[in-house]
């Protein structure tokens, strides 16, 4: 992130907050007019931390999938499920995740990558689960339920599902 271009836009009606997105190739800071050159230099310094911290969340590596997983089997199984290796898999297109019980692996999709926290979390812990029970059945789906987000990440993961097979919206059509 720190690699990346920075574009500061400045804007008469913007009073005080300053807010920062990445744009594909490049970051873009928005930021009151009134600022001298010292403060949007303060303030683009800041931005692009906390862009930085954000998307090391939602981006993380396999030693951190490790250590989510480790973490989440201890919080919501007991820490029971004890996985080998947690890594990303650019194969899965129609999985959100698996878990091979036999080598206790368990794999993400890369389509995962981005997504919320709370996301990747669910979907790692339904992983997890599998270690301890392979089937989805009701002693499967008893281990999730001490996740607060189960049913909010399955919808957000349906929704996604659903979109993608949607048509591209079309501005001239009419609704």
């Amino acid at each position: 992130m720190q690699d990346l271009p920075v574009e500061v836009r400045r804007s008469r009606r913007r009073r005080s907050t300053v807010t920062a997105y990445r744009d594909a190739d490049r970051v873009v800071v928005l930021i009151p007019a009134r600022f001298s050159v010292a403060q949007e230099r303060e303030w683009v310094g800041r931005m692009i931390a906390r862009l930085s911290a954000q998307e090391r969340r939602r981006r993380p590596g396999d030693d951190e999938l490790m250590r989510r997983a480790r973490s989440l089997s201890q919080k919501y199984l007991g820490g029971l499920a004890r996985p080998a290796s947690v890594a990303w898999a650019a194969n899965q297109n129609s999985r959100w995740g698996s878990c091979t019980p036999s080598d206790r692996t368990i794999r993400l999709s890369t389509r995962l990558r981005g997504m919320p926290s709370w996301v990747i979390d669910y979907v790692l812990l339904h992983e997890l689960a599998h270690l301890l029970e392979g089937g989805h059945g009701p002693k499967f789906w008893a281990l999730l339920e001490a996740y607060p987000k189960t049913e909010r990440a399955r919808g957000f993961l349906d929704g996604v599902a659903a979109a993608r097979d949607l048509p591209p919206f079309d501005d001239d059509e009419a609704l």
